[in-house]
């Protein structure tokens, strides 16, 4: 048998907290001493406080949750609940971190107002080059809507290229067309060789371009849109007429946003 004391420090719980599921009935102490008040729990409740602290954190109601548990939820049932939140929450920090990621980036734009660039520009033409393929579709841009596809469409790629017979000779490229609705996102490898038929993917050229004006960032994921800016400025300052598709080479791709190792290469043709 347990003090309330120590059975609130094995469930991590408050004694308040226990006093609290006493009076309303959803856990009533194992034993009451009749002289001096004292609760009394027993190791077996543990089981039904874990349950309690559970739905709670899913968001139910202690009026449901006493409902729920009378019922007698199966643990599998519980599991089950308690997977599916812990998926929401993920899909909802991952979000948050992306958006976290976007006002830094623009904060750094903001302060950037006026101050010149250090990022070396190169102008030089671009060859023609073979690539695999694959597109998706974005709701908008930025990286929380455009990452996850970019993500997804690499994992498949990776997979699909080796097994089509192809040999990937050269570092991924992405490039985006704007839809009346949306953005085409477009994942590509330099490859070389002859894929076998029926490969999940399109084969293409990207053609040539006699003049593309090109900065290699280096920096976390979501201060792209810092070299974007840049580029676009140096643009309109030296008189170039920028034309598209913007192609970004990931030279270095190190998997984590919040790295500061990536390294992308931005060409962007200029007439």
């Amino acid at each position: 048998m347990f003090s309330i004391g120590d059975f609130a420090r094995f469930g991590s719980v408050s004694v308040r907290m226990l006093r609290h599921y006493d009076e309303i009935g959803l856990l009533r102490p194992f034993e009451v001493d009749p002289c001096t008040g004292y609760r009394s729990y027993s190791a077996e409740q543990l089981a039904r406080l874990n349950r309690i602290v559970a739905l709670k954190d899913l968001g139910f109601t202690l009026n449901q949750v006493a409902e729920m548990l009378d019922g007698q939820l199966s643990v599998e049932r519980l599991q089950g609940m308690l997977q599916l939140r812990r998926a929401q929450l993920a899909t909802q920090v991952a979000a948050d971190s992306a958006r976290l990621a976007s006002v830094e980036a623009r904060l750094l734009r903001i302060e950037s107002e006026g101050v010149m660039s250090e990022q070396e520009i190169v102008v030089k033409p671009l060859s023609a080059t073979l690539v695999a393929e694959m597109t998706g579709v974005a709701a908008e841009s930025g990286e929380a809507a455009v990452g996850p596809i970019i993500e997804q469409l690499y994992a498949r790629m990776a997979k699909a290229i080796p097994e089509s017979g192809l040999t990937i000779t050269g570092a991924p490229i992405v490039y985006y067309e704007e839809l009346d609705e949306g953005l085409r996102v477009h994942v590509a490898h330099q490859v070389a060789g002859t894929a076998a038929p029926g490969a999940p993917f399109d084969l293409l050229l990207l053609p040539e371009v006699p003049k593309a004006a090109t900065l290699a960032h280096r920096g976390k994921l979501a201060e792209l849109c810092v070299s974007f800016e840049a580029m676009g400025r140096w643009a309109d300052e030296n008189g170039y007429k920028p034309n598209a598709p913007i192609r970004e080479v990931y030279l270095e791709a190190p998997g984590d946003p919040a790295s500061d190792e990536w390294i992308i290469e931005l060409q962007m043709p200029v007439g």
